[in-house]
């Protein structure tokens, strides 16, 4: 058996600042200057930092150390110019994949807004380090905490959608095992399509199960199918959505569109394996029923379920329990007010847009007032409950069944809320930070 090879071979940092490893970084040739400033970018982009977020990175070490910083950004790579009097040095570096760590991008943040007193202090070779500690900093949570966190995110958004106790049960264990597959997986390493649809092909057949052992037990003929695709809702990429929209809102044109293609690669592997498994076992999207409940206790369950469902994503971020807990407080607020605009007739749209623009209102208050976490690791996570998943797979599965009515109107309904949430992030960063308003 063939032994597994990395395509992305990794770079050997310390190679690149070995020989003058007591020089204090500031005096440094300006090859080892721009590795260091090419790895503090290459670490927030693995980390789901969008283009602007990385430029910015990039441009703290690049002022600190006297140099000039130019890059072109994408979704996974980084090609970049650092000139220094008359020398310049470009390098081009990649990634292995994409993913989200906020807990990785708080630390990489402190070690940007701490470099430019330690630059005359530390060579390059300490400041590799310390983004060394960084870079294997492990996961806050076990598997199965990640696991009952995918559950509880996607049980709490099955309720926010319309469903009843038994969707919401059968949706907690189905999202759970899931998320068990899809980690699995992903801590082998094996590739997007793999893990993707492994995941949803188990959370699928999970919850069907379920449904019709509980249908068979309690001897009920109630159809509960309108829960079936909460049950994969923790592969909605919201993170790279968001970001990608908020990207092409600054111009930055590559890393968009790679992230919003990306996005749409994955949510078309997982409603398309929903969709196949649909069909096999005689499955189709269909709407909750309605049930009434009183006003205030409908109302104080929004607010309950909008918490956990944004608590248990930043979880599966890895952010901390109190980043997280503060995510989830912006989350329930801006969701619940999403959610009673849109009760009042507002169109979802123009509700997903004042939602995100109250979150980052909230967010940008909370960096300003305390200071303790970047915005991106509260506003991203609080609002990726309002991603539209439920109208993207109903879109996708009336599509590939030639539905193109149902389909275009599911489909124009899920963009318009797409597009809304990171346009709401981005007038909440306009008006309340001078350097992200202007064009520079």
């Amino acid at each position: 058996m063939s032994k597994f090879r990395q395509q992305h071979m990794p770079v050997m940092w310390h190679d690149l600042s070995h020989d003058n490893s007591d020089t204090p970084a500031i005096d440094s040739p300006l090859k080892e200057k721009a590795s260091l400033i090419g790895r503090i970018g290459l670490m927030f982009l693995a980390s789901g930092a969008g283009a602007y977020r990385v430029r910015a990175a990039m441009n703290k070490l690049s002022r600190a150390l006297n140099v000039t910083c130019n890059a072109d950004i994408g979704i996974k790579s980084i090609s970049y110019t650092c000139i220094q009097g008359n020398e310049s040095c470009t390098n081009a570096l990649s990634n292995r994949t994409t993913g989200v760590n906020t807990t990785k991008l708080n630390y990489l943040e402190m070690f940007c807004d701490g470099f430019a007193e330690r630059v005359g202090r530390y060579s390059i070779d300490s400041f590799h380090n310390m983004l060394d500690t960084i870079d294997k900093s492990g996961s806050n949570y076990a598997i199965w905490q990640l696991c009952l966190a995918s559950g509880a995110a996607c049980g709490a958004f099955a309720f926010l959608l319309g469903a009843g106790w038994i969707e919401m049960l059968c949706t907690f264990i189905a999202a759970a095992a899931g998320f068990l597959i899809r980690k699995l997986l992903l801590n082998r390493s094996y590739t997007l399509f793999a893990n993707v649809s492994a995941a949803v092909l188990t959370s699928c057949f999970a919850y069907i199960m379920l449904i019709k052992g509980i249908s068979a037990a309690l001897n009920v003929p109630a159809d509960y199918r309108a829960g079936y695709i909460c049950s994969i809702l923790f592969i909605v990429p919201g993170f790279p959505l968001i970001t990608g929209g908020i990207d092409i809102a600054k111009l930055d044109l590559k890393s968009g569109i790679e992230r919003i293609v990306y996005a749409f690669m994955v949510v078309c592997v997982a409603a398309l394996t929903c969709a196949f498994t649909a069909s096999v076992l005689q499955y189709s999207p269909v709407d909750f029923p309605a049930y009434e409940l009183d006003m205030p206790v409908k109302y104080a369950l929004r607010l309950v379920m909008s918490f956990i469902g944004v608590f248990g994503f930043s979880m599966i971020f890895n952010s901390t329990p109190k980043m997280a807990m503060t995510a989830g407080l912006i989350g329930m607020v801006a969701n619940f007010v999403r959610l009673f605009l849109t009760d009042r007739g507002i169109k979802v749209g123009v509700a997903a847009f004042v939602g995100a623009l109250l979150a980052g209102i909230i967010a940008s208050s909370i960096k300003r007032l305390v200071g303790i976490y970047p915005r991106i690791t509260l506003t991203v996570p609080s609002i990726v409950i309002m991603v539209p998943g439920m109208f993207l797979y109903k879109a996708i599965h009336f599509l590939s069944t030639g539905d193109f009515e149902q389909g275009g109107a599911w489909l124009w309904k899920a963009i318009m809320i797409i597009a809304s949430l990171p346009l709401g992030l981005v007038f909440a960063r306009i008006f309340t930070d001078k350097n992200f308003a202007k064009s520079s």
